[in-house]
This record gives C-alpha cells, structure tokens and sequence, in this order.
C-alpha cells in the first residue's frame, strides 16, 4: 500500500479536474450532557426499539411518459408523498405503532402507502446501497412490475426535500458488480447521479473496489474535489478519502462512517488499496469522531448481518448501522440486538429500496423508519434520464470493441437464423415468429417505455434480445449478432439461442458433407430439447432479475403454452 503523500497529493491533481468528464464521454438536538445523546451515555436506551409501521396514506399517481431527455426543464413529477398540510403535528406525541403492516398488495395498481401519521421531524436520513450495477429496473416484464433505478429514486429524493425535510443522504455502496469497462462506465455515471443529489457520504463495496485503479481514484480524487465523499474508517486508497464526516441537519452534529466486513473483503487484491479489520479500525476512528462533539453517529457497513450485529455491541454509541445484510426485501422494522440500543436497517439488494429514518425530539418515539419500495408510485426524474441516455450513448460512441468484449468460438458450432430453421420447421417457426421473443431486438431499439433511451448497444441488454450471445456472461459468441444492420438474420431471441448453433444440422440436412446417417441423426438429436432442459434454458434469460414471475411454481407450464411448439411439421 502507497501512501506516500507526494504519490497521493500527485494523482488527486490529476484526476480532480476530470474525474466527472470521463463518466458520460465528455460531451437530536442537545449538548453531550443531555442523556438523549448516545455518544455522551453510552447506556442510553431508546424509548422505542423501533420505528412504527409506518407508511403516509399516499396520493396514487401513474407515472407519465417521460419527456424526451433534452428537456432539462421538465416539470417534476406529480408528489406523492403527504404534503405537509397533511401531516398532523399532534400525531408527535402519540405512542408508537407497534402493530405488524400489512403485506404488500401483489396489485401493481395498489401500493403500501408512505409515512403514515408522520410530522415533519427534526432531520432525516436517506440510505441506499447495495445497488449492484441496477441503475435501472431491466424492463422486460414491464416497469410497473419492477423496483428499483436513480431516477425514482431521485424522484423520492426531491419530494422530500420538498416538504421542507432537511435530509442528509447516505450510501453504503456496491455499485456495480462486474469488472469490465462497461462496468467503469456505469461505476461513474452512477456517481454523477449521486452527484446530482446531493449525497453526503458513500462507502465502499467489495465489486467497487474491484474496478480498475484508474477508475475507482478518479472518482475517489473527485469526491475529494467537492464531488460525492467516498468514507471509510478500514478502506485506504491513497489516502485521498477522509474516515469520516461530520454534517449538521436540524440544528445538530451528525457523524457518520463506513466499514468494509471482513468476509466482503475477501477478493480485494488491488495494491493501491489497504485494508484492515472493522472493529480495529472503529476503535481509533470513533474517539475522533466524539471529539466533534457529536449528537448522533451513523455507521454504514458493508457487512453481513451477523458482523453488523457484532459491531453494534462492541460500539454502542452508534445510533444507526445501516447494514448491506442479507439478500432479498430489507425488513419492515429496525432490529435492535441484545445488549446493544444501536438499531441496524437493511439495505435490500438491487437499490430497489429507500430507508428514511426521521428523527425527532418526542422521547415517546426518538426515530421514526419507513422502508420505502422505488416501485412505479414514483415517476422518473428527467434528470436521471438525461443520464442514463448518455450512459447508453456512451456504450454506442466505443461499440463492443471499446468495451472490451471479442466474440468466443461456441464448441456447439455456428449461427445460421431462426429463418433458416424455419425452412424446415414451419410451424415451430410461425408459433416464434408470432411471439414477443422474435421482436426482441426491436424492442431495444424502440422502448415500450422509457422510449426515448435505445438500448440496443448495451451488451447486458443484447445478450437476451439478439441469437448468438451468452445470456449470463453478457458476450457474443462467433457468428453471433454483432451489428444491427449486418446481422437482421440474428434478431430476435432466436431458435438457435435454446437449440444450440444449427449451421451444421441445417447443412447436413441439406446433404453437405459425406454424413452417415448415424451422424445426421447425432446432429438432430443434439438440437432436440426435453421440457426440463427447455425450462432450465428458459432461466438464462428469465431470470429473478428480468422475470420474476416465472419463477413462481407453475410459471413454466403456464408459458410453455403461449410458445408450444414441436420439432418438423
């Protein structure tokens, strides 16, 4: 680890000025006396171990079809959050509800509502993390039946502010999670997304520091510069991130900073970057933090649930650790462990949820949180799609070639089309041609929604829209799609993608080449698929991430006969 401070001072000069540039191509309330003040008494107990069930009766609104992307002067989106003629001051001083919520409505049309009863509080703090390259919902299934992406969440963001909330925002990072040049490109434009909102402090991920050097200092050096703040008590890069921040919201002193846990470290080889065991690093770093005469310490910790539990007990003085925890939704309700009054929240994965913890001076109910899902309540903020236009446009401007992906020989042989298939197998090929797989490709070039944003040069987007491509690893193989114009044959999701290659079948049956009929039989066979392996070839692509439907029991048999279809006629 260099942490020479001529090296250090070196390169936060060279990459401050353009650090941003090369994301988009250019183009409480009290002194430490008071015994509400965790860091002054670290005995002192919450008077509710957690927040109430809460969530606002919210004003439903269908999101609009975005405008296109060039106008920056887009109205925001309808609010649909209570206004604060709506919040009822009263309300502050009742007891806290303990009362299990209900469950989400599996109507898209239907949502859990928001911040029910909440008054305006003292402050508010907004986490996110975990976002893991899903800077975007995928789509395919629809919007309205996916969480997650920047621009509904910068449209949460907004509505907040607007309510006159004064809102520190916090991250605790795992932006992308893939190396790759398309992942850099994403790991920047995700930062100037972050930028535009305004965050406080973003911790580091296991996959972020994964990326290149070049790339994770350039953001690093501009959080440095006045970008976004990357903090970590126990990740060093060069020295040029602080380990902690203190910020001010309602009138008092917030601290917060970051660790990465010790199995999430596992994998981070970078020279460039030194790290060390969390409690260790919290031990020396928490006094100093106190010495700012702090109200409240935040602790974001990329770290198993377990280990964020540990933390807790061994440092008390922490009002919040907002952990990356477990896969799956976060929890409804703040956990508070044994022997410790620090309360840990969950992130959730895929950046498909917000945490608002409100915080407040009733000693009735100190905190108040509310898990907030980024489904389609919240419409897409123009801002955020201006941004993820000029990410795809950035993936246009370097092609495949920039992006670091070369076509792979495919053992199984070649791409012929699903039309050559069709020569033969005329009715299996009309039941693919009248389905959505044969407009595939299509449907990267002319969005059903979000419209105005191609995606037809994203190669996580083609490798489930084209014939030719590994749907998981996200690369072409030879005689593979690779151009729109070139390779009409290839679009669409095609036979071959679930068959296997056919240019040698489709020759054989055409009598090229001195075959036996032993081994024309071999090729045929080789191209037929039972229903369980047609299942699991489905998967590749229906996938939890992009079809979360179609994993629900049954889904398969339910499909299968929207496109059964057999081999010849």
């Amino acid at each position: 680890m260099r942490t020479f401070s001529q090296a250090a001072a070196m390169v936060l000069a060279m990459f401050a000025a353009a650090a941003m540039l090369a994301s988009l191509g250019c183009p409480k309330s009290s002194p430490p006396a008071n015994p509400q003040n965790k860091l002054a008494d670290a005995s002192w107990p919450p008077a509710s171990q957690s927040g109430p069930q809460s969530s606002p009766q919210l004003e439903e609104t269908k999101p609009v079809q975005p405008k296109p992307v060039e106008d920056t002067a887009a109205e925001p989106p309808k609010d649909v959050l209570p206004s604060a003629a709506q919040e009822n001051p009263a309300v502050e001083n009742d007891p806290p509800n303990t009362a299990e919520p209900e469950a989400e409505h599996a109507d898209a049309d239907e949502f859990e509502p928001l911040f029910v009863d909440w008054p305006k509080p003292k402050f508010a703090l907004f986490f996110t993390g975990r976002q893991h390259g899903y800077i975007e919902p995928c789509g395919c299934t629809g919007l309205t039946n996916q969480k997650g992406g920047l621009a509904r969440r910068h449209t949460l963001l907004r509505q907040l502010r607007k309510k006159g909330w004064d809102v520190l925002t916090f991250d605790v990072g795992n932006q992308v999670r893939r190396s790759g040049r398309q992942a850099e490109i994403k790991f920047q434009m995700t930062f100037s997304g972050l930028k535009q909102m305004d965050y406080q402090a973003v911790g580091f991920g296991p996959d972020d520091l994964r990326l290149s050097f070049n790339e994770m200092v350039a953001v690093v050096a501009d959080g440095a510069s006045g970008g976004v703040p990357l903090v970590s008590a126990n990740v060093n890069v060069l020295g040029l991130h602080p380990r902690f921040r203190i910020l001010t919201a309602g009138g008092v002193k917030i601290g917060v900073t970051s660790v990465l846990g010790k199995t999430k470290q596992r994998g981070v080889n970078a020279a460039e970057v030194e790290l060390s065991a969390p409690a260790e690093a919290l031990k020396k770093v928490l006094p100093e933090m106190k010495q700012e005469g702090l109200d409240h310490a935040i602790l974001l910790a990329f770290t198993s649930t377990d280990e964020a539990r540990e933390l807790a007990r061994q440092f008390p003085e922490f009002d919040l650790i907002v952990t990356a925890g477990a896969d799956g939704e976060p929890t409804r309700l703040p956990e508070t462990v044994d022997g410790s009054s620090t309360q840990i929240i969950q992130t959730g994965v895929k950046g498909m949820y917000v945490g608002v913890v409100g915080f407040y001076d009733d000693p009735q109910q100190l905190i108040r949180y509310q898990r907030t899902p980024l489904d389609h309540r919240f419409a897409d903020s123009a801002e955020m799609l201006q941004l993820l236009a000029a990410y795809q446009e950035q993936l246009k401007t370097l092609g495949l070639k920039g992006l670091g992906l070369k076509p792979v020989r495919n053992p199984d042989g070649r791409y012929v089309g699903s039309e050559t298939c069709g020569e033969c197998h005329t009715s299996a090929y009309e039941v693919w041609k009248n389905s959505p797989h044969a407009t595939a490709t299509e449907s990267l070039v002319h969005p059903p929604e979000r419209g105005d944003i191609p995606r037809q040069f994203d190669p996580e987007c083609l490798s489930c829209h084209v014939t030719g491509w590994n749907a998981q690893g996200h690369f072409p193989y030879e005689s593979g799609y690779l151009d729109l114009a070139a390779d009409e044959h290839l679009h669409g999701n095609g036979c071959e993608n679930c068959h296997s290659p056919g240019a040698d079948h489709a020759a054989a049956e055409e009598g090229e080449g001195d075959l036996s009929d032993d081994q024309i039989d071999a090729l045929r066979a080789n191209m037929r698929l039972s229903l369980e392996q047609a299942e699991s070839s489905c998967m590749d692509c229906h996938d939890l991430d992009n079809s979360p439907d179609f994993h629900v029991r049954g889904a398969f048999q339910k499909y299968w006969k929207e496109i059964e279809h057999e081999g010849l006629d």
